[in-house]
């Protein structure tokens, strides 16, 4: 017996030599959309956007995600779809009245905003005392960013932050102006980069967390309750899933340790928590440090051209527009 479980450790220690000892185990990561309840576009009517974001999130079997919203959006209809988020199972939480930017008001007019935004939205089901600061901008002097912290510690509201930031609203918009502007779009393409670039943001801040804390921590990223993401977000966790991450709660992603963290510089443009980290740490506060190269309008306008994501259409003879070019958009259920 002792020479069989002797043989037994040999063959474990050989197989897991074989193993690169740099694999990151257990990746996990939450869903968390700011924003809502957005308005209409060219593309969805703002409930028609509810009804797929709904639809694709339960058809990828994602039982929860969090909704930041602003309530100057949420009457009437907008209620209505906040109301559907929370009766669904998933979270509703606050992002202020009307998103203002810390950085250019002041302390008591930002803690206004967010005491609107509490009475409005504590009644809804699934709502949670939780706040997301609006640009992720948590104050650009110590005076606005420690009075804000107080005022939030001291109503029990926990700072949302996140940890995977990425620019899918300027993604949306280049999507919105295409449409606008009468262009066809070539959806495979446009779903295909909008995966890549997601997935290529969720590995560079995963590995900086390696690299700032020795591991992959219970991540979240931050989306918006838009168009892009409401058409994709099922190919997104599809993706996720075959690289081995797991889609998790952002309830349990907020009791890893990092959320006890209290992070010490000021930052203009906040990179999210494991940017604030990472520099704290002392890496550099750059685009070429803490962002990824897709957070830029400029970069993603150019590679959504390079990759021939919209085309003109062209005009016939006597008047019109030639064919939509491009594929035809699947139906994604709706």
């Amino acid at each position: 017996m002792r020479q069989f479980l002797l043989l037994l450790s040999q063959i474990v220690v050989i197989g897991c030599a074989h193993f690169p000892a740099n694999i990151a185990m257990a990746q996990e990561i939450a869903l968390t959309f700011d924003d809502a309840p957005r308005d209409s576009t060219q593309r969805f009517s703002g409930l028609k956007r509810s009804e797929v974001l709904l639809k694709n999130l339960k058809k990828a079997k994602v039982d929860q995600v969090a909704f930041f919203a602003n309530t100057s959006r949420a009457t009437g209809e907008g209620l209505a779809r906040l109301i559907s988020y929370g009766k669904d199972g998933h979270l509703i939480a606050n992002h202020t009245h009307s998103h203002p930017d810390l950085n250019k008001t002041p302390s008591s007019d930002y803690i206004a905003e967010i005491q609107i935004t509490d009475q409005m939205l504590s009644a809804l089901p699934g709502f949670i005392k939780w706040f997301r600061f609006p640009f992720l901008r948590e104050g650009s002097d110590l005076e606005k960013r420690n009075t804000v912290r107080a005022y939030l510690s001291e109503q029990k509201y926990k700072n949302a932050y996140v940890t995977v930031n990425n620019y899918d609203w300027a993604m949306d918009a280049l999507l919105q102006k295409a449409l606008t502007e009468g262009k066809s779009v070539n959806y495979e393409t446009l779903k295909n980069l909008y995966v890549e670039i997601l997935l290529d943001c969720i590995d560079f801040y995963d590995r900086m967390a390696q690299e700032s804390l020795g591991r992959s921590p219970k991540h979240v990223l931050l989306l918006h309750e838009n168009d892009i993401n409401a058409l994709f977000i099922g190919d997104l966790v599809d993706a996720l899933r075959s690289r081995q991450w797991k889609i998790i709660s952002p309830i349990v992603a907020y009791t890893d340790k990092i959320s006890e963290v209290v992070t010490s510089n000021l930052f203009k443009n906040n990179p999210g928590r494991i940017g604030e980290i990472a520099s704290d740490a002392g890496a550099g506060n750059s685009r070429g440090g803490l962002w990824h190269v897709s957070c830029s309008e400029s970069y993603l306008a150019s590679l959504f051209e390079k990759r021939g994501v919209f085309k003109s259409q062209l005009p016939l003879m006597g008047g019109g527009l030639a064919p939509t070019l491009g594929p035809t958009p699947k139906p994604l259920g709706l």
